[in-house]
């Protein structure tokens, strides 16, 4: 504790006596200052004890006086030394009166106590508080490295909450609670998720305070990591601001649990080139020493169900929406306690995850985030650099390849239809038809189709929608013509023109199929 007015009046050396203000004197004092000026206060700046002799003071006018110690109080001064047997005998009743009415502590300094001895008594006093801080300070940094190396961020923030008297959360990259000591403190922690959103969104290193009448503690938030982007944050809550002590405690936390961060990222640059390896034995047919080399880091993984995610973004973001998806389906696997299997590959990101299980969960839930995002405007169609995500049917080792296939065929059918997110199983239960808009399927159709409807432009037969009839009827004759309203052997005559014109057989099952697909991608214009 700092020294305070009612330390230095038990000072057995200063001999020291309250005259008025008793009430006060628990106020820390910041320093004691010797002035005789009429106005002291230009030169004050809170907080001091003022050391007078009142030389050039009307010490007993009471008006003056008034005035006089007004201006002290509103400065700070958290209280008044006279020396008496220099100027006057006694202090002025003025003087008492003016401090008594205005609640400033006044002491009374005997001849024999030199104001030397009383600045010299608060400098020690002072040296002492800081001495006990800084050595505090020390403890509790040997007490947080040794909860970092025995029990890790959770054993710091156990700690740290002792250390300052209040509470400790840490957060992951995509801003979750994912420790807090006391136990209780999650809720509260939880509750600071879109200021530790923003405190993300500037570069590291960043805090901030969030404190006010909404909120029944002070926090303080700080960013963790070295990088442009947080790796994690720190929450602590305290009823006021910490002191130095507590300051040590927690520039130690946030050292320790940044060295933490970075020790985890280098981790997880190593666990992801095993997981590129997994990746690539999977792929290429070899379940067996994708096991042996995953072990337990990833082997859970392969025992059960999983899908496979494919996720790509143009080239001029990409590293950017890819990194986030990355961190959201980490985090959510983290938290849910599942193995997930992340491998970035260029402008593209693969993820292995449990069927059904937190990670897929996440991808999904951020991809519809990211779709009701869009303007109206924007609904049904992709950005050439916007992240799209094609997610497989539930698969396992030897199968891996195919889902690999799945996932890549429903990216491609999200991009083309302009959706965020596609599943491969929604492919299966929809239609084909959605797929001819494709501009390259449409492209064929007009050339397969051209020279019939440049012979029906001419007006020489309606070649083109008899050949839909009769595609739509199967071939059968007489249904088709009734269709159109013609005899048999008109539509006959027609479908002959259509194989000479075309120079292909009807009879062949591939030609009726181009030709029909090639009318109904026409038909979608």
């Amino acid at each position: 504790m700092p020294p305070t007015l009612a330390s230095l009046v038990h000072h057995s050396a200063l001999k020291l006596t309250v005259r008025a203000g008793e009430d006060r004197l628990d106020v820390p004092v910041r320093w004691a200052h010797v002035s005789e000026l009429a106005d002291p206060v230009p030169y004050m700046e809170g907080g001091e004890l003022l050391l007078i002799t009142a030389l050039k003071l009307d010490a007993e006018d009471p008006e003056a006086m008034r005035r006089y110690v007004r201006r002290l109080v509103g400065a700070g001064v958290v209280g008044l030394g006279f020396a008496v047997g220099v100027n006057y005998e006694e202090i002025p009743e003025p003087l008492v009166d003016a401090c008594a009415q205005e609640g400033l502590p006044l002491l009374e300094v005997p001849r024999r106590t030199p104001f030397l001895a009383i600045s010299k008594a608060v400098s020690a006093a002072i040296a002492a508080d800081q001495y006990r801080a800084v050595t505090a300070g020390f403890a509790a940094q040997r007490e947080l490295t040794k909860q970092a190396l025995g029990a890790g961020p959770e054993g710091v923030l156990t700690a740290l909450a002792a250390q300052v008297d209040g509470w400790a959360a840490l957060y992951d990259a995509s801003g979750a609670v994912v420790a807090a000591a006391p136990e209780w403190a999650g809720r509260r922690a939880a509750r600071l998720t879109a200021d530790v959103e923003r405190l993300r969104e500037r570069s590291a290193p960043a805090s901030s305070v969030v404190g006010g009448p909404e909120h029944e503690d002070r926090v303080e938030l700080h960013s963790l990591g070295t990088g442009r982007r947080p790796r994690a944050a720190l929450a602590v809550g305290t009823a006021a601001a910490p002191g130095t002590a507590e300051r040590y405690a927690v520039h130690s936390a946030i050292a320790l649990l940044t060295l933490t961060a970075e020790r985890s990222r280098s981790l997880h640059a190593a666990e992801q080139r095993v997981g590129a390896a997994v990746l690539r034995m999977l792929l290429a047919g070899e379940p067996d020493h994708a096991r042996a080399v995953a072990g337990d880091l990833y082997g859970g993984l392969l025992d059960a169900p999983f899908r496979m995610i494919v996720a790509e973004s143009g080239s001029g973001t990409a590293g950017e929406p890819l990194s986030a998806l990355a961190e959201t389906v980490e985090s959510a696997a983290a938290r849910s306690g599942e193995a997930v299997l992340v491998v970035p590959e260029g402008e593209r990101l693969v993820v292995l995850a449990a069927d059904g299980g937190a990670a897929v969960a996440a991808c999904a839930a951020d991809a519809a985030a990211r779709e009701a995002g869009r303007a109206p405007a924007e609904q049904g169609r992709a950005d050439d650099d916007e992240l799209i995500v094609g997610l497989s049917a539930p698969s396992g080792p030897i199968a891996a390849a195919a889902a690999y296939k799945q996932a890549e065929q429903a990216l491609s059918v999200a991009r083309r239809r302009g959706r965020v997110f596609v599943e491969h199983e929604q492919l299966a239960a929809g239609s084909v038809l959605p797929l001819l808009a494709d501009d390259a399927v449409k492209a064929f159709a007009d050339g397969l189709l051209r020279a019939l409807h440049e012979h029906d432009a001419t007006g020489r037969g309606d070649l083109v929608a008899s050949l839909r009839a009769w595609l739509s009827r199967h071939g059968q004759w007489d249904a088709a013509a009734a269709d159109l309203g013609v005899h048999r052997h008109t539509l006959r005559y027609r479908m002959r023109r259509v194989e000479e014109i075309l120079g292909r057989s009807l009879d062949d099952p591939d030609v009726r199929m181009e030709l029909w697909l090639a009318l109904k991608a026409t038909s979608t214009e």
